[in-house]
């Protein structure tokens, strides 16, 4: 399996995973609050990636020099993100977070190839629009009556994830992903528990107890393995390519979301999936040399 090969797999993997973000942190959302919800996830990953560290030897590359600069900035940039996606998801549904923050890959473009050096081939950049095109058609509004709070803070974690990416990018070439992920993870830590301490309620026991099992779950799968995935992606395809592969969330989390919360999608979400997909078999075709 080539390199391109690996990280498409990966991508695909960590999708299916990625869908069932704001489904969990919904469910969460119902008994504990957003930023609470989010520290919590962190906790369990940073155990995860202790462990996962101190099995492979590796917690001295917290301390790398050479990655110094691009961890901060990576630990900087993911928690904005984060915190974005968790605050806006006390005022949208799951299938529309999911499909509003697609739009990273327009923003990725925007950054990378329009305003930078990074190039794709004519294919792939026929893919990216065809997919730009299905989630501009699935996120329309069928009546315009303004944005509201939640849709504007996940559109602003979308023009934020190009950037968080690109300085993950650059310091997987200097640290492995455990190192990459519980750096960022360290750093996240104590500002959230402040933040939650001063804007949000303490939970009780028992509400914390009710939204115990999907906190873990969000921790290790969606914080674990699917940010490994994530990093290890990057690691082996541009950023572009890779914002415009995860265009398979939104659809698996529409099946989810419609299959576990109720939600059933709109007309003018289905007619956007075939763009989607469309999109999606065009992104992945191997460059030809």
């Amino acid at each position: 399996m080539t390199k391109e090969r690996e990280g498409e797999f990966y991508a695909l993997l960590l999708s299916i995973i990625e869908s069932w973000f704001p489904i969990l942190t919904i469910w969460a959302i119902a008994y504990v609050g957003a930023i609470h919800t989010y520290a919590y996830a962190v906790t369990v990953a940073v155990l995860l990636f202790l462990f996962l560290s101190y099995r492979h030897a590796t917690l001295s590359k917290l301390f790398d020099a050479a990655a110094r600069r691009d961890l901060l900035l990576t630990a900087l940039f993911i928690t904005l993100l984060f915190l974005l996606l968790y605050i806006g998801l006390r005022y949208t549904t799951a299938g529309k977070m999911s499909l509003i923050i697609f739009l990273q890959l327009l923003f990725a473009y925007l950054y990378f190839n329009i305003l930078g050096s990074q190039k794709m081939t004519l294919l792939h950049t026929l893919g990216a629009f065809t997919m730009g095109i299905g989630a501009l058609v699935i996120l329309f509004p069928e009546e315009f009556g303004g944005i509201n709070i939640g849709d504007g803070l996940i559109l602003l974690a979308a023009a934020v994830a190009p950037v968080a990416n690109y300085y993950q990018q650059r310091a997987r070439r200097y640290v492995p992903s455990e190192t990459v992920l519980l750096f960022r993870y360290l750093f996240a830590l104590p500002l959230l528990y402040l933040l939650a301490h001063l804007f949000e309620p303490e939970p009780s026991l028992k509400q914390f107890l009710d939204a115990l099992p999907w906190i873990v779950l969000s921790g290790l799968l969606v914080m674990g393995l699917a940010k490994i995935l994530w990093v290890e992606a990057l690691h082996r395809i541009p950023i572009t390519k890779l914002s415009a592969m995860t265009a398979l969330i939104p659809l698996f989390t529409m099946l989810f979301a419609y299959l576990f919360l109720g939600e059933v999608p709109t007309l003018r979400q289905l007619l956007g999936v075939p763009f989607i997909i469309a999109g999606g078999i065009l992104i992945t075709r191997p460059v030809e040399h």
